[in-house]
């Protein structure tokens, strides 16, 4: 996989949990609740990178990238899979990231919201 500082990026974020208890999954999350996955084939070698973005910008995206695909085993029109050797480049992976936790911390109440971004909530 090409984007190496993804895991570091990834729990440099308030309250990042992870965990592989499905699937043979990387699931990063907070709450409880997934905002990226990487997904590993039988030899723990990682065949996509799954999150979240809005509908209308993840379309724009796949149309723009041919290694941006609707989400691998996931609602097809808010997830979205990226391959990890493509031609995504870093700093709008990075964007994607952020967006993907922001739309999942969004769902969140208020008081939680907070709790996550204090790094109170683990």
């Amino acid at each position: 996989m090409r984007y190496t500082w993804l895991d570091e990026y990834l729990m440099s974020k308030p309250s990042v949990t992870k965990n592989t208890e499905n699937w043979n999954w990387v699931r990063y999350m907070i709450g409880g609740k997934m905002f990226v996955a990487i997904c590993l084939d039988d030899h723990d070698v990682p065949y996509y990178i799954t999150l979240k973005l809005d509908p209308i910008e993840g379309e724009f995206f796949r149309k723009q990238y041919e290694d941006i695909v609707p989400g691998f085993y996931m609602n097809k029109i808010h997830w979205n899979s990226i391959k990890p050797d493509g031609n995504v480049p870093d700093d709008l992976l990075k964007t994607f990231v952020d967006k993907s936790y922001q739309l999942i911390l969004k769902g969140f109440s208020k008081k939680m919201q907070q709790e996550i971004l204090s790094g109170a909530q683990q």
